[in-house]
């Protein structure tokens, strides 16, 4: 009986702290969910992968190639401070994968991004992205 009471207390509880939403709430809402479009055009592999320092020129991108393609891409590896003189350590690279797309699919599209700075392949279908100098390279 206690749990039916709780119940019933949190639903007139819910009814009467929400109050009407005015156009002008739903014009913020719909704006918030238009600000964060390039984030949702890719994941991560892990919960370990580091992307929240991504930049919005290497998000663009990502979502450049997700148009392209018509998946969204994976992103394996990103963020990884002693990674050395790589882009990674800086936050300006990403390593993807995108399931059901040929390599060299990925490859043209991330080519055709705007602010592509070096794109990488290597022998598992990882391609690797990044905001650098303009290079490419195949590691196999």
């Amino acid at each position: 009986m206690r749990i039916f009471y709780r119940v019933a207390l949190a639903c007139c509880l819910t009814i009467a702290f929400q109050g009407n939403a005015t156009a002008a709430d739903v014009k913020k809402r719909h704006f918030f969910m238009k600000q964060h479009d390039k984030s949702a055009a890719y994941t991560v592999q892990r919960v370990s992968v580091r992307t929240s320092c991504f930049p919005t020129e290497l998000k663009t991108i990502l979502a450049h190639i997700a148009e392209r393609t018509g998946r969204t891409p994976v992103v394996t590896s990103g963020h990884r401070p002693r990674a050395g003189k790589s882009q990674h350590t800086n936050c300006f690279a990403a390593d993807i994968r995108v399931p059901g797309v040929p390599v060299r699919k990925i490859v043209a599209a991330a080519a055709s991004a705007p602010g592509i700075g070096g794109i990488g392949t290597y022998c598992n279908g990882i391609v690797h992205v990044d905001i650098g100098p303009k290079r490419r390279w195949v590691h196999c």
